[in-house]
């Protein structure tokens, strides 16, 4: 009993630092458990928002930097490992010297459909202006954090109809199957020739 009471306290005090972590490394699936988070009233909107922001800035930074330090030969060992399969790799590449802008600005909003690492790789990997990378990726941020917490936030109204027993279940299945739907989705664009 010890142990749950000292991971309860633990959870509690470090929620913030968690939800930076959590957006850093996953994303979509945490700014929607996130959203619900602050539905219930455990996390207070505007630090939640930051820190998800945060992470998803600085997850983007990171993935410009890989692309431009390192983008071909990482792709090349490790691309397997995140999906990222060489036809993938050159259909996003053809395109980006053209639509650039574009391409960043959706990619931004469709976080989570397995191409944006890739999006984000190859902008550093062909040299984008850094400014106008984090600018337009902070800009997005913006209105992709909130959509996500708000669809969270919003799903958290159906939690009041279920019963207590499997509120957990459908608060963590919620986030995964979305995200299992956009990776799915993400399938099916691969195939396409854009």
């Amino acid at each position: 009993m010890h142990i749950f009471i000292a991971l309860t306290a633990f959870l509690e005090s470090s929620k913030y630092i968690l939800i930076f972590l959590g957006s850093f490394f996953e994303g979509s699936a945490v700014m929607m458990a996130t959203g619900l988070l602050w539905h219930t009233g455990v996390v207070s909107f505007w630090f939640a928002y930051v820190m998800l922001l945060a992470g998803d800035v600085l997850s983007d930074i990171m993935w410009y930097f890989i692309g431009f330090f390192g983008g071909r030969p990482f792709f090349g060992k490790w691309g397997h490992i995140i999906g990222v399969t060489p036809e993938i790799f050159a259909k996003v590449e053809r395109r980006f010297h053209k639509y650039h802008t574009r391409i960043l600005i959706i990619s931004k909003l469709t976080m989570g459909l397995g191409i944006a690492t890739v999006i984000l790789s190859v902008a550093g990997m062909l040299r984008i202006s850094f400014v106008r990378y984090f600018l337009i990726n902070l800009i997005g941020g913006f209105i992709w954090v909130l959509f996500l917490m708000g669809i969270g936030y919003f799903f958290g109204n159906l939690l009041l109809y279920v019963p207590r027993e499997f509120k957990i279940i459908i608060a963590i299945s919620i986030p995964i199957l979305f995200l299992f739907a956009m990776r799915s989705l993400t399938k099916k664009l691969s195939t396409l020739d854009w």
